[in-house]
């Protein structure tokens, strides 16, 4: 088993029940939701909208590999009803978003996953979160 860690964000629709749903099909089908961190309300990062966010982060436990499990994220964002992350490269409102973070000391890039997340340590939205639930990860 792998400790995984997931940010999840949205900004459209009912944002807590986006961020409910997600959790409920992280757990049944990414891993065991070991620990989460409080929901924030954030500003948008990237982009202007009139729509705040509500973000948090999650460690789960499990036995996908780090490609398994963006690919579950990825379905999960689908379902949910995502259509895609960026519109002509550019940042845009969104039901959910699901980044993976960290995955246990893995240091890994391709041309699909980077890991660690290239830009989360510039978003204050991620590393709060991330400090509450593992701040020896969210040292610099």
């Amino acid at each position: 088993m792998a400790a995984l860690y997931l940010s999840l964000g949205t900004n459209l629709g009912d944002r807590h029940e986006n961020l409910s749903q997600a959790l409920a099909l992280i757990a049944r089908e990414v891993g065991t939701v070991e620990a989460s961190s409080d929901i924030i309300e954030t500003e948008p990062w990237g982009f202007d909208s009139g729509n705040a966010f509500l973000n948090m982060v999650v460690k789960v436990e499990t036995g996908l590999g780090p490609l398994e499990a963006l690919h579950a994220t990825q379905d999960i964002e689908r379902r949910l009803g995502r259509s895609e992350k960026t519109v002509n490269g550019e940042y845009h409102d969104r039901l959910i978003d699901i980044d993976l973070l960290l995955y246990d000391d893995v240091k890994m890039s391709t041309p699909e996953l980077t890991i660690p997340h290239p830009l989360m340590r510039k978003r204050s939205f991620v590393m709060e979160p991330l400090a509450q639930i593992a701040p020896e990860l969210a040292k610099d």
